[in-house]
């Protein structure tokens, strides 16, 4: 299967600290790309890079189009949807007008099926600040999905839920890739879903590739334990 989004030795540098060094990596339709590492890898900094939030070095391609310089908005449009590990919701605004501002800026999409499988139909006209911390965490998502796009770029989108709500969003994000076709990077520190949802994982250190393979075989790497998971994984 060719790969539909391709990140390509892609860089990131502050002043003298290199954030990213040579960071490549190919997203499918269809399936999961973990990318896990310890606090400080640079994982949060390489989706700024690629989403176009935050120059960097390299090149990204979508459908093998160079896509580098092309802006976030227009890569939203393209098709390039992004979440952030905080919740990016307005409090005061209910979710449905949210979904209605965020479908406008991603030029359309309908939202009816969107919400009914991520079980938001029924808060749709409550304010945000009105519904659980999980259930805005899927209006991130929601938010994320609308306009169908083919690439969906998570930034810890279980922090801060609980074991119940996360196994939720791990079964939402096994729907959205396989039934949606869409291509997903997923940064995560929740092994729990990152080993149920992900189907190859890439880890990082100190800014620097350390492995990449089948989440089996990197959760039993010896580099891996040592850098990410500690002795007692």
């Amino acid at each position: 299967m060719s790969a539909l989004f391709r990140c390509v030795d892609i860089g990131k540098q502050y002043g003298g600290l290199v954030a990213l060094q040579g960071i490549s990596l190919s997203l499918e339709v269809g399936r999961v790309h973990g990318l896990i590492g310890p606090n400080g890898a640079g994982k949060s900094t390489f989706i700024d890079v690629v989403s176009g939030r935050t120059p960097g070095t390299g090149h990204v391609y979508l459908d093998d189009r160079d896509i580098t310089r092309v802006p976030l908005s227009e890569r939203r449009r393209m098709g390039v949807s992004r979440s952030f590990q905080r919740t990016s919701i307005f409090p005061a605004l209910t979710i449905r007008e949210q979904l209605d501002i965020a479908a406008h800026g991603a030029g359309g999409g309908h939202t009816g099926e969107l919400t009914d499988m991520l079980g938001l139909a029924d808060v749709l006209d409550a304010r945000a600040e009105e519904v659980s911390y999980g259930q805005q965490r899927l209006v991130d998502l929601a938010l994320a999905l609308v306009g169908n796009p083919r690439v969906l770029l998570l930034d810890e989108p279980a922090a801060g839920l609980s074991v119940a709500e996360s196994q939720t969003l791990a079964a939402h994000l096994e729907e959205v890739a396989a039934r949606w076709k869409v291509a997903v990077l997923l940064v995560e520190h929740d092994m729990d879903v990152v080993f149920r949802v992900c189907h190859v994982l890439t880890v990082l250190a100190s800014g620097r590739w350390l492995v990449a393979g089948p989440p089996d075989e990197v959760r039993s790497d010896p580099a891996v334990i040592g850098a990410y998971f500690g002795s007692a994984a």
